[in-house]
């Protein structure tokens, strides 16, 4: 891949912060779930910025290992009518009014047994939560805490036309082939309706990776980008997939939540030692003020279905705030004021790091035996100085590595960023002073 100067990319994240956010804002309406037509909806958006993804649709009732494609659930109206004939909840003013595939309703109901059927939070009064009931027939309704409060007592008519039938699955793919049929992978859903951090962050940043990277005119390895609907998504690509996921994936990244302006986390593979957590965790290090690493017991995306026993692919989940940890999760309070420009572009700047990094990611040899004479090359300064000797030191702990190891493995050894290395490589390859291999294959 050729050099990118990162450092001066202060108007291209202007840039590409403006063209996510506003695909962002395209998509935040529609009604996503695990199916439908919200789905398909979001996937003519993607599918009209990026030419070459394809979409697969999935028969309801396709086994997929121990689980099966479920029906295809569509809504036309929900809402609820208090005694005095007002509507109090309506699906068409918020989608996360209503809890996700509930069964179709028309009755009236006391309050009490209304109450039954209502959700909301107590310590967020003012935020409608994200409920829903995939695999057991159930219908119900969410609102705020306020909102529940005020209902009075009496009679109310429930009415929710919704219908549950044989129709697919649909999952979003787009494959960008390299110099290598060895893979890099990306994996992010749309499967939420309208919350803007856990759900369409990943899609966008993603949709921004993916147009950088077919921009690259020289990439080593082929380039995979999936759009699946959490958990069931995965595992039904996995069903169909795996045996060739095993044989060339390298490197991959679940991508989740990573618009918000929050310090970087991330959770490592179940293996925890694999090129991916190397590398993310060295990026996050160098590259950001401060991130947290979670451990895997505290998994919850789709890092458990890639990383599950007899799957065991080096993938890791990358976050900006992590799923589940932040108030504004699963609910309206997660809105297109939560995320931001500059949290898209950042994000999309750090993956653009990683991507950069592993491309660059060779393994080197010093060519001469010794230490070469640094003055011959024009690399050693002329009037020493305490960052001049800094700078020689680096190039020095460079070469006393330079034995068949990585880049990142050096990386590693010397505390230096790996991206500062990979400048390092280049200066030193210039002047035919240390020898390449092809990039690192390594899990």
């Amino acid at each position: 891949m050729e050099i990118i100067n990162f450092d001066k990319s202060s108007g291209q994240l202007k840039k590409d912060g403006e063209y996510m956010y506003s695909i962002l804002t395209e998509l935040f309406p529609y009604n996503r779930s695990i199916t439908g037509d919200g789905v398909r909806k979001t996937f003519d958006v993607l599918k009209r910025e990026l030419k070459l993804l394809t979409t697969t649709e999935i028969s309801s009732g396709t086994k997929c290992f121990d689980w099966t494609a479920p029906q295809e659930w569509k809504v036309k109206e929900a809402y609820i009518i208090a005694p005095d004939g007002t509507k109090v909840v309506d699906f068409k003013e918020h989608n996360l009014h209503l809890v996700g595939y509930s069964i179709s309703i028309d009755k009236i109901v006391t309050l009490d047994e209304l109450q039954e059927h209502l959700h909301s939070l107590p310590d967020q009064p003012n935020a409608i939560p994200y409920i829903t009931s995939y695999y057991k027939k159930y219908w119900g309704f969410c609102l705020s805490d306020y909102q529940r409060k005020d209902l009075k007592d009496g009679n109310y008519r429930v009415y929710i036309d919704s219908e549950h039938f044989n129709g697919t699955l649909t999952y979003g793919e787009l494959v960008l082939p390299g110099e290598t049929e060895q893979e890099v992978f990306f994996s992010t859903y749309i499967c939420h309706p309208s919350m803007a951090n856990n759900e369409l962050s990943g899609p966008t940043v993603l949709l921004g990776l993916a147009k950088w990277l077919a921009s690259i005119k020289h990439r080593k390895y082929t380039y995979r980008f999936l759009f699946i609907p959490e958990t069931i998504g995965s595992i039904a690509y996995l069903s169909k997939n795996l045996k060739n996921m095993k044989k060339n994936i390298l490197l991959g990244y679940n991508i989740s939540c990573v618009g918000d302006d929050d310090n970087y986390s991330f959770i490592p593979s179940r293996q925890g030692n694999t090129i991916s957590d190397r590398l993310l965790k060295s990026i996050l290090k160098y590259e950001t003020d401060e991130f947290k690493e979670y451990s895997y017991l505290e998994r919850g995306s789709d890092e458990r279905q890639y990383c599950s026993p007899g799957v065991d692919l080096p993938i890791a989940t990358f976050c900006r705030s992590k799923f589940c940890e932040y108030p504004e999760y699963h609910t309206s309070l997660d809105d297109l004021s939560f995320v931001s420009r500059k949290g898209l572009a950042t994000s999309l700047l750090l993956l653009k790091k990683t991507v950069y990094s592993f491309e660059n990611n060779y393994k080197v040899v010093a060519v001469n035996k010794c230490e070469p004479h640094l003055s011959k090359y024009n690399l050693y300064p002329t009037i020493s100085t305490k960052k001049s000797t800094e700078t020689v030191m680096d190039l020095m702990n460079f070469l006393a590595y330079a034995d068949g190891r990585s880049i990142l493995d050096i990386s590693e050894k010397i505390n230096l960023s790996v991206l500062k290395c990979i400048d390092i490589f280049k200066i030193l390859q210039k002047k035919n002073l240390i020898a390449s291999a092809p990039s690192v294959s390594e899990k």
